[in-house]
C-alpha cells in the first residue's frame, strides 16, 4: 500500500513538473541562437531561465504550449543578415513579423523550411538580391509585405500558386521585369509601386487602382480606364432664354427658391464638412496624417533609425511606429499640450498615445527632456514607454490605465455617471499623487517641474494609489495665454508663462486637486443660475463664514468616524494653495503630511472606526485672500 502511494506522489510530481516546465525546448534554443547571433539595439526579456510562452516579448505559443507559432519583433534595432539555421528549426512558425529594423543580406532563405507560414513581414529592412524563385514553398501564405528592401531582379511567376495570397506588397524595391499574370481570385489588396516594372498591366490585375503600379515604366494608357466625370449644373451651358422682353413673375419666383434651396444646400454641406473635420479629429493620428505624409514615408525611406518610435530600456512593447499609426483607436481626451488616443494595436496590445500640439523646441531640447522624462521609474509616476519625433508630429506612448482619469471618476466623462470614490479611496489618491509628484521634483538635481497637475492627469496604479502623468511638457511646448491657462482652475497666481512654471506652482495645483477629492467639485464649476464658481475662491469663502462642513463632498458623509481626517486633509489643501508660492508647504512636506493623517502603508494602520469619537478636530487655519 504504501509502494503505491509513493509511486502515485512520483506519477503526480512528474505530472507537475511536466506542466510548470512544458516549456518548447527545441524552439526556446532556436529563438535564443536568432537573437545572440544577431546584433540589435533594444534589450530582450529573452534568457534560458525564463518561460518563453506567456513571457518572452513577442513570441506566441500554440494553445498547449509545445510550439512557438508567432515571432513578432517590430522596430528592435537588428542589424545585419539573419543568422542561418536559427529561424528555420521554427517548423511550427505560421507569423514572422522582423519589419522597421535594419537586416541586411539577401532574402532569408533560411527559412524555407517553415511550411506552415502564413503571414511575413519584412518590410523597411536593407534586404537586397533576388526573391526566391519559388514561392510554392510555402503554400500557406496569406499576406506577404517585402516593401521598402532593396530586393532587384523579377517578380517571381510563382506567386500565382499561393491560392491563400490575400495581399502582397513589393512597393518600393528595384523589381524589374513585365509584371506577372497573377490570377488570384483570394487576392484583395496588391502595391507593386515604386520599382523598375515595365510592360503593360496584366488583365487579371487590372480591377486594383493605379496608384499601385505607380512610380514603375507602366504606360499609364494601359491602365484601367476611369469613368466618366460627372457633368455638374455649371459644366452644362444654359439655353437661352426666349422671353427677351425679360422674366415673369412665376420664372422670377422660381429663380428665388432656387436659389433658396442651393443656399440650404449649401449650408448643409458646409455643416457636413466641418463636422466630418471634427470627427477626423477624433481619429487616431494616422488617419488624420494620410492627407500629409503616409506612415510608411513617416517612418522613412532612407531607413533613417532616428526617425522611428525610441522605446525606452526594459520597455517589453513589440509594435513599431507603422503598427501604431495602422492601430484602431479612440479620442480619450483633449489636453492642454495635446490629445490623448487609446490605440489597440494587431497583438490586442492596448497603449495610449498623446499626440503633442505646438512643441516649441528643437529636436535635440525635445530629446533631451523626453530622456529625463523616461528615466523616472516610481510607481506612484505613469511610465513613458517610448516617444517619435519627426518635423510634423510628436508622440509620447504610455501605458492604458482602464480606470480611467480621477478627474472621469469625480466628475463623470461625456455625460456619464460619477464612480463612487469612498474615504479610503480618497486618501490612496491622494497619498499616491503626492509621492509621484515629489519624486518628479527631486529629478535633474531637485529642480524638475511637471507643469500641468490635474486630476485628468492621475490615475490609479495596480495598488490603487494615484499615479501621476503628462508630466515635464510645459517647459517645450509654446507657452498659454494668461487666461486660458487659469481658465481650468489648477494654475497658481503667479504663473503667467507655463513654460515658467516652478515647483511651488506645482503645489497649488496639487491643492486644487486635494480640494477636489474633499468637495466632489470642478476646479471651475458653476451654479444653478449660471454663475461660475472658482474652486478656490469658493472653499475659502465657505471657511471664513465658519461653515466647514458644507465644505465637503455629501458622498463622504456616509463614511462614519473620519471628519478629523477631512479636517486635516482640508487644513494641507488649503496650505497647498496658498496665494503667496513661498507660503505653501514643500511636496516633500506635503507627503509626510497627509501620511500623519493617515498610516495606509503600515500594518498598525488605524482605521477610522477605531479613532476616538470624541476626539476634536484641529483648527483650521487658512490664508485670507486679498
Amino acid at each position: 500500500m504504501e509502494a503505491t502511494h509513493i509511486l502515485c506522489l512520483i506519477l503526480l510530481v512528474e505530472f507537475v513538473f511536466f506542466q510548470v516546465n512544458s516549456d518548447p525546448v527545441e524552439d526556446k534554443q532556436a529563438l535564443l541562437d536568432f537573437v545572440n547571433n544577431l546584433p540589435h539595439s533594444r534589450s530582450l526579456n529573452w534568457n534560458e531561465s525564463s518561460p518563453v510562452c506567456n513571457n518572452w516579448t513577442g513570441v506566441i505559443c500554440s494553445g498547449d504550449g509545445t510550439r512557438v507559432i508567432a515571432v513578432r519583433l517590430p522596430g528592435v534595432g537588428f542589424h545585419g543578415p539573419i543568422p542561418p539555421n536559427t529561424l528555420s528549426r521554427l517548423s511550427a512558425l505560421q507569423i514572422l513579423s522582423l519589419r522597421s529594423n535594419g537586416i541586411s543580406g539577401e532574402f532569408p532563405f533560411d527559412i524555407s523550411n517553415l511550411k506552415n507560414l502564413s503571414f511575413l513581414y519584412l518590410q523597411y529592412n536593407n534586404l537586397s538580391g533576388s526573391l526566391p524563385v519559388d514561392f510554392s514553398l510555402w503554400p500557406n501564405l496569406t499576406i506577404v509585405n517585402l516593401s521598402n528592401n532593396r530586393f532587384n531582379g523579377s517578380i517571381p511567376y510563382s506567386f500565382s500558386n499561393l491560392s491563400h495570397l490575400a495581399a502582397l506588397n513589393l512597393a518600393n524595391n528595384s523589381l524589374s521585369g513585365e509584371v506577372p499574370d497573377f490570377n488570384l481570385s483570394n487576392l484583395h489588396q496588391i502595391n507593386l509601386s515604386n520599382n523598375n516594372l515595365s510592360g503593360s498591366v496584366p488583365r487579371s490585375l487590372r480591377r486594383f487602382p493605379n496608384s499601385v503600379f505607380s512610380g514603375n515604366n507602366i504606360p499609364f494608357e494601359t491602365f484601367p480606364p476611369h469613368a466618366s466625370p460627372v457633368v455638374t449644373p455649371s459644366d452644362t451651358p444654359y439655353p437661352r432664354s426666349r422671353n427677351k422682353r425679360g422674366l415673369g413673375e412665376k420664372t422670377l419666383l422660381g429663380i428665388i427658391v432656387a436659389s433658396c434651396v442651393l443656399g440650404l444646400l449649401a449650408f448643409v454641406f458646409f455643416i457636413a464638412v466641418c463636422c466630418s473635420r471634427k470627427k477626423g479629429e477624433a481619429q487616431f493620428p494616422g488617419k488624420l496624417l494620410k492627407g500629409g505624409m503616409s506612415p510608411e514615408k513617416m517612418v522613412s525611406r532612407s531607413q533613417d533609425a532616428n526617425n522611428r518610435l525610441t522605446f525606452f530600456e526594459g520597455c517589453n512593447y513589440a509594435f513599431d511606429l507603422e503598427d501604431l499609426l495602422r492601430a484602431s483607436a479612440e479620442v480619450l481626451g483633449k489636453g492642454t499640450f495635446g490629445m490623448a488616443y487609446k490605440a489597440i494595436l494587431e497583438d490586442a496590445t492596448t497603449v495610449v498615445v498623446k499626440r503633442l500640439k505646438e512643441v516649441s523646441v528643437g529636436k535635440r531640447d525635445f530629446e533631451q527632456q523626453m530622456e529625463v522624462v523616461g528615466s523616472i521609474r516610481q510607481e506612484n509616476v505613469v511610465e513613458l514607454k517610448a516617444y517619435y519625433y519627426s518635423k510634423d508630429e510628436k508622440l509620447m506612448v504610455y501605458d492604458y490605465y482602464n480606470q480611467g482619469s480621477i478627474s472621469s471618476m469625480l466628475h463623470g466623462k461625456r455625460g456619464g455617471e460619477r464612480v463612487p470614490l469612498d474615504w479610503d479611496t480618497r486618501m490612496r489618491i491622494a497619498i499616491g499623487a503626492a509621492r509621484g509628484i515629489a519624486c518628479i521634483h527631486a529629478e535633474n538635481g531637485g529642480k524638475f517641474v511637471h507643469g500641468n497637475i490635474k486630476s485628468s492627469n492621475i490615475f490609479l496604479n495596480s495598488q490603487q494609489y494615484g499615479c501621476v502623468s503628462d508630466l515635464g511638457l510645459a517647459t517645450i511646448t509654446s507657452p498659454l495665454a494668461p487666461p486660458i491657462a487659469r481658465a481650468a482652475g489648477y494654475r497658481a497666481p503667479e504663473v503667467a508663462d507655463t513654460r515658467k512654471a516652478a515647483q511651488p506652482s506645482d503645489v497649488y495645483s496639487f491643492g486644487v486637486v486635494l480640494l477636489e477629492l474633499l468637495t466632489g467639485k470642478s476646479p471651475i464649476h458653476t451654479t444653478g443660475g449660471d454663475e461660475i464658481i472658482h474652486l478656490v475662491r469658493w472653499v475659502h469663502s465657505v471657511v471664513r463664514e465658519e461653515w466647514t462642513a458644507e465644505v465637503f463632498d455629501v458622498e463622504l458623509m456616509r463614511y462614519p468616524n473620519i471628519e478629523e481626517e477631512m479636517v486635516e486633509m482640508l487644513q494641507i489643501a488649503m496650505s497647498c494653495v496658498a496665494r503667496m508660492p513661498d507660503k505653501r508647504p514643500k511636496m516633500t512636506d506635503v507627503v509626510r503630511m497627509i501620511e500623519n493623517v493617515r498610516q495606509m502603508d503600515t500594518e498598525n494602520h488605524q482605521s477610522p472606526q477605531n479613532r476616538s469619537e470624541s476626539s476634536t478636530p484641529p483648527p483650521l487655519v487658512i490664508e485670507r485672500e486679498s
